[in-house]
């Protein structure tokens, strides 16, 4: 159990197991969506990008509970999910070859310099969003051995039934001994239309009676959890006095959790972030170092850092180790095109021991 107070199954068929929605993003780099000519397409998904990363980098046995729909666009991310060597538990549905079920679509340009990036949705009759208790047999799944089971706020916010699907694949993790772990990733844009911030609240509150890990910053805890934000504000974005002082208030409504994680950044251009880290485990607080970005794609960087984090915990690093992985892996992400890893183990605890940019020959 070490110090983490985390009691994590020594081996099981899979070391870890998300829930969630896959989606593809098309990227148009620097150029903005309403200019663009062309784009990339990357396949992610808060909660997969985990498993993928897991999987992909860190070479863990992973899988994803998940829609897919029998049609081009669903094959294209099949082959991207089989790629990265992620399992997929999928509910299988038909496109009727006009409006759906379709794969959501995520449109999104990079920014540059004093431009922000642009990330919107078109998530219309999405499969994902039509999951339910019931469509995944838990038993059967979790009867293999499964050591970690994560889901995510994303994939809370998409309807009124996946926040119910995660409740129940939280409550079978846990009767088979899964550590359950949650990334708050509070989406405004997301909840706004399913009853914003009151039904968030509501809704997070049923799920995190379920959590061992949580992980969120600062906003998330405020707006997903109901947490009023500190008093002062911070002197920067880099100061986890704010993210440590809102600690006592989740544990007092969620006295199970073990461990609460985040990532810091202090954006100062596009491509120009300060990053850092910080986590509560069992009580305790821990610092990751300040490292100053060339950010390429940020997007992902905050699955990028929740894939580390978990990587150290499920191989038994004591937790500044596990956050220093995190922090590293997280880095490392923003200087790769999508959402996912194109990293490998080496390089992440090259740059997690203070590694450097020099060429390696």
């Amino acid at each position: 159990m070490m110090s983490t107070g985390l009691n994590i199954r020594p081996q099981g068929a899979l070391d870890f197991l998300s829930l969630g929605a896959l989606v593809h993003r098309l990227d148009t780099g620097i150029v903005p969506f309403r200019k663009a000519t062309g784009c990339q397409i990357h396949v992610s998904g808060g909660e997969f990008n985990c498993s993928a990363n897991l999987a992909n980098c860190f070479g863990m046995k992973t899988g994803v509970a998940t829609a897919m729909v029998n049609y081009p666009i669903g094959e294209m991310i099949a082959e991207r999910v089989r790629a990265m060597g992620v399992k997929p538990y999928y509910k299988h549905f038909k496109h009727n070859g006009v409006n759906g079920p379709n794969m959501a679509t995520v449109y999104s340009d990079r920014g540059q310099g004093v431009r922000p990036p642009v990330v919107f949705y078109n998530r219309a009759n999405e499969a994902g969003a039509l999951l339910k208790p019931g469509d995944f047999d838990w038993k059967g799944i979790f009867a293999e051995g499964v050591r970690w089971f994560h889901s995510g706020g994303i994939y809370a916010a998409l309807s009124e039934t996946t926040a119910e699907l995660i409740i129940e694949g939280m409550q079978a993790a846990k009767a088979a001994g899964a550590i359950v772990s949650f990334d708050l990733n509070y989406r405004a844009k997301l909840w706004n239309i399913v009853g914003g911030e009151e039904r968030a609240v509501a809704v997070l509150d049923r799920i995190l009676k379920n959590v061992d890990v949580l992980v969120g910053n600062e906003e998330d805890l405020q707006k997903g959890l109901g947490i009023p934000g500190p008093e002062v504000a911070a002197k920067s974005k880099l100061d986890p006095s704010a993210f440590f002082g809102m600690i006592d208030d989740v544990i007092q409504k969620h006295p199970q959790i073990k461990v609460v994680a985040t990532t810091l950044r202090e954006v100062h251009s596009t491509n120009r972030h300060s990053w850092s880290a910080v986590a509560w485990v069992n009580g305790k607080t821990y610092i990751a170092p300040t490292a100053e970005l060339d950010v390429y794609d940020r997007v992902g960087g905050g699955d990028g850092f929740a894939s580390g984090f978990f990587y150290g915990l499920l191989t038994g690093e004591a937790p500044e180790e596990a956050l220093k992985l995190g922090w590293a892996h997280g880095a490392l992400l923003t200087t790769f095109p999508g959402d996912t890893t194109m990293a490998s183990l080496e390089e992440v605890r090259a740059f997690a021991q203070g590694g450097s940019a020099r060429i390696q020959r």
